[in-house]
């Protein structure tokens, strides 16, 4: 009988110091709900309708479908990009609101330091999309058919040759600056609202020289009123075969490419940014992305989230350069 009871009584005991260990435990939170598990805003920093506009569209519409929740696109325009770009930065750093930036995440600050209240690194690159190629273009009228002719010919006429410049601190503006700093080119400005604005006065050859939208140019160039010298792109494109790269027309360090790509805070989660990077890059390998990209003009060049943040920085190092070898000022 006392084997039952010492039995019954160490089995008691066994089961009191596995409820007394249970009950010990901390209390296990609650899972987290996989992101995303609603709505993602994307903040375009322009004008509802717009290139940059159209181009975040054109990538979200698969996000959302792989990604399985919607991504909103919203207009915030004003102050060169500053109110959208203020906006997604005074959002919670979780990854449900994110930016679609442009080149003025580098040169803001360097161009408006008085009132940028951001730099470059508080962004974490999410991924470059892609980006609309410009082509240096001169009148056809101009006695010159490569980019090497013109250099030689505006060398020869110091301060008679004169340039357009749709806006200070534009990517056509500083474009434009860094070739004539690596050339020593001193042209004189002639302002314009925008690009459309400058085709009538390139055409008819009172302004000799343009740095122009690919999409703008094309239509002029095969009517033959712009000749084209070269492309700022990685490689040629299909509607100009025949008008090589800056790098083909000896200039290598003159490329660069006014891009689009998606941006969170520096703040937001690792594992967030990857998933959104990992994504973005899917989208982009998707044909019919490319093809509505493509014929908004977007030479598409895909960048992970990590590559992108490294050209964000060489973007500020390099743009600082120029705009202080051109003693470059935004307009008060």
């Amino acid at each position: 009988m006392s084997n039952i009871v010492d039995g019954s009584r160490r089995a008691w005991l066994g089961r009191t110091a596995l409820l007394a260990a249970a009950l010990a435990l901390p209390v296990a939170a609650p899972a987290q709900d996989a992101y995303p598990s609603k709505p993602v805003r994307v903040i375009v920093p322009y004008p509802a309708g717009g290139v940059v506009d159209l181009v975040a569209r054109a990538v979200t519409d698969r996000l959302s479908t792989d990604l399985g929740q919607p991504f909103i696109v919203e207009a915030r325009p004003g102050a060169s990009g500053n109110i959208g770009i203020e906006a997604m930065l005074r959002s919670p750093a979780d990854g449900y609101t994110i930016l679609m930036g442009v080149p003025n995440l580098a040169t803001n600050p360097l161009l408006m330091p008085a009132t940028t209240k951001w730099k470059t690194a508080d962004f974490a690159g999410l991924g470059l999309v892609g980006a609309p190629p410009n082509v240096f273009i001169v009148p056809a009228s101009l006695p010159v058919k490569t980019l090497k002719e013109f250099v030689d010919y505006a060398r020869a006429r110091p301060g008679q040759v004169n340039v357009t410049n749709p806006g200070v601190g534009t990517s056509n503006h500083l474009g434009q600056e860094l070739f004539f700093s690596l050339t020593g080119l001193d042209l004189q400005n002639v302002m314009y609202k925008g690009q459309p604005q400058m085709i009538p006065d390139v055409a008819s050859g009172q302004v000799s020289f343009s740095l122009m939208t690919l999409a703008l140019a094309v239509p002029h160039v095969k009517e033959g009123k712009l000749r084209a010298l070269a492309i700022s792109a990685p490689r040629r494109v299909a509607d100009l075969p025949d008008v090589p790269t800056v790098a083909e027309a000896g200039y290598p360090d003159a490329m660069f490419l006014p891009w689009y790509g998606f941006v969170a805070s520096a703040a937001t989660p690792k594992d967030i940014v990857k998933k959104l990077s990992d994504a973005i890059q899917r989208a982009l390998a998707a044909p019919e992305v490319v093809t509505r990209l493509e014929k908004l003009g977007a030479l598409v060049t895909p960048m992970s989230g990590p590559e992108f943040d490294k050209l964000m920085a060489s973007e500020s190092v390099r743009w600082a350069a120029v705009i202080k070898q051109r003693n470059i000022k935004a307009p008060e």
